[in-house]
């Protein structure tokens, strides 16, 4: 295996949650519905939300995309014990695919009004 690309981004916390209150079909666009809500059935916060968006613009970078895919076609999962991975279809797998990409490493975290995440394409 070998790395295709690797992507970080940082969201600051509160202009992300500004946006999210003054255009609130903003939340449709970038998440999924499952992203969206806890495995509890409870929405996000706005850290988690912020940390799920600075993914989806981490797996962008280390796609080398210049647009063209949807946001809501790269989805951020959390395992039982809270470890990310990234599922990924449509717009995005193509372009995962034209790179030979098989596998994802992500990770997320949000802190003193940041969030970060880092995505690590591999064939």
């Amino acid at each position: 295996m070998s790395i295709v690309g690797i992507g970080i981004d940082v969201v600051p916390v509160a202009r992300f949650a500004e946006a999210l209150a003054r255009t609130p079909s903003l939340a449709d666009r970038l998440f999924t519905a499952g992203e969206r809500v806890s495995a509890s059935g409870e929405a996000r916060s706005a850290e988690s939300l912020a940390a799920r968006f600075a993914a989806k613009e981490a797996l962008a970078k280390a796609l080398g995309a210049g647009g063209g895919m949807l946001w809501t076609d790269a989805e951020v999962l959390v395992d039982d014990v809270g470890r990310p991975s990234l599922l990924v279809r449509g717009t995005v797998a193509a372009r995962a695919d034209s790179l030979g990409v098989a596998h994802w490493h992500v990770s997320l975290s949000h802190d003193g009004g940041i969030a970060a995440a880092t995505v690590i394409a591999e064939s």
